[in-house]
């Protein structure tokens, strides 16, 4: 399948296509090609499909707690590191 732009730079896809992969997509720009990711209209629930159980019964506030203390964690480990090695 071959698409063309508008005047504006528009893509136009078949509506066979929006059912299909939905209305919003990704660009990613490559060397010598462009490729449409589509984007899920709920983001948070695509990763908990993907994820399977691993999440389960935790809050998006929880979930965003628990990476801060882990990047917290591995910061604190990393000036402590530099330290013994007399980097800081």
């Amino acid at each position: 399948m071959s698409v063309e732009t508008d005047s504006h730079g528009r893509v136009y896809l078949s509506s066979e296509l929006r059912q299909k992969y939905g209305e919003r997509f990704h660009v990613v720009e490559y060397e010598d090609r462009l490729e449409l990711i589509p984007i899920d209209e709920n983001p948070l629930q695509a990763i908990r499909e993907a994820a399977g159980d691993a999440f389960e019964g935790e809050s998006i506030e929880e979930l965003r707690e628990e990476a801060k203390e882990q990047a917290k964690k591995r910061c604190e480990s990393g000036i402590r590191s530099r330290k013994t090695r007399g980097g800081g």
